[in-house]
């Protein structure tokens, strides 16, 4: 069995994280490897990817195998590229320095691209933690409105029940006491 360059899978429950190895093919999925290429964290956006790029170069000219998977980070990171101009070279379509060129080229605009996704990730989590604030701002004071309304009705209705309460008393006191004291400062 050729040699085959993978993931094997480490972490903990929903919490992947993996190493890119090299690996016979027979040997168990998490088991005994021949070389570390790198480790991918598929857990962070934009997905982190450590990789030795030269390495995997080197294991895909010897005929290493790629699985489906480390075939896609692999050429994310541009190693697939890097084996073409390699290629390039060794048939003498182009030079070394002209593949290298083209590769730094590539890698600096997928860079950008990353760079880009990544600041545009910050941005929108800025504001969406802005357009929150605001919303729990907007809440509170339309709780703290609600609350005050609520207090001046008790207010009221205390106010209401005071004088009706008043008033009962009035009712229930003999009407001769009292009117005497509220006509005698009027006929003065």
């Amino acid at each position: 069995m050729p040699a085959r360059i993978r993931l094997q899978r480490h972490g903990k429950k929903n919490q992947p994280y993996y190493h890119i190895v090299v690996a016979d093919g027979r040997a168990p999925r998490d088991g005994k490897f021949i070389e570390k290429l790198g480790t991918y964290n598929p857990m962070k956006n934009p997905a982190e990817i450590n990789l030795n790029i030269d390495s995997a170069v080197n294991w895909l000219k010897n005929g290493a195998q790629p699985s489906e998977t480390a075939r896609r980070i692999l050429s994310y990171k541009g190693v697939l590229l890097k084996r073409h101009l390699q290629i390039g070279v060794e048939k003498g379509a182009i030079s070394q320095e002209q593949a290298d060129v083209k590769f730094n080229q590539w890698l600096q605009e997928k860079e950008a691209k990353i760079n880009s996704k990544r600041n545009t990730l910050e941005s929108e989590a800025r504001d969406a933690r802005k357009a929150r604030l605001e919303a729990e701002t907007k809440a509170n004071a339309a709780k703290a409105e609600a609350v005050a309304a609520k207090k001046a009705a008790a207010a009221e209705a205390e106010a209401a029940a005071k004088a009706a309460a008043e008033a009962e008393a009035n009712a229930d006191a003999p009407a001769d006491a009292e009117q005497p004291a509220e006509e005698a400062p009027a006929q003065e």
